[in-house]
């Protein structure tokens, strides 16, 4: 018998002072077994980055069609497309000529280094790329903050961002390793 995902509940209080976007979201996040606990934050941190009343999870980990999150506008087209961790470039490619804009979160530390020095000359013809890095400190103090029922504050000011559980503070460094022609 396979084993089933893990479901988290997680209220997210959003203050994005750069997008101007303060909103309150009530998240359910299914964890599949083989999901860690930094990926599952990486997820809900890169929702309240991007977060949209059209954004939502998909199935990103287990079905290569879909993102790990992404945001569709009435018609169905994906605007944006969001992957965590450190996907394969033909995926990624695939993914660049479905949506408007596509992000990768990569985390990892060495291993998502190489990962970008081994294909970074073809992620340099993708115009509507964004590639993101983010430092283990931040991914692994982040993963201690995961718990099944989560009340989290997120503020975005100055390119900063914190994740508070009202206990604990997590600073999150971003690296802009690839921007968008």
């Amino acid at each position: 018998m396979a084993i089933k995902a893990t479901i988290f509940k997680a209220n997210l209080q959003i203050a994005d002072m750069e997008r101007h976007y303060y909103h309150d979201h009530s998240l359910t996040l299914a964890r599949h077994p083989s999901e860690t606990d930094e990926r599952l934050m990486v997820r809900l941190l890169t929702f309240a980055l991007h977060a949209h009343e059209y954004l939502e999870f998909g199935q990103g980990m287990t079905n290569d069609e879909e993102a790990d999150l992404w945001r569709k506008d009435l018609t169905g087209a994906i605007e944006l497309w969001i992957d965590v961790g450190i996907p394969d470039e033909k995926l990624i490619r695939k993914a660049c000529g479905r949506s408007n804009q596509v992000v990768v979160y990569c985390y990892g530390g060495r291993v998502a280094d190489m990962w970008f020095a081994q294909n970074s000359t073809q992620f340099a013809r993708q115009n509507n790329l964004i590639i993101i890095n983010l430092p283990v400190a931040s991914t692994q103090a982040l993963a201690k903050l995961a718990q099944r029922n989560m009340s989290l504050q997120c503020t975005i000011q100055d390119g900063q961002v914190w994740l508070s559980d009202g206990n604990e503070s997590v600073q999150v460094e971003r690296m802009m390793l690839k921007a968008a022609a």
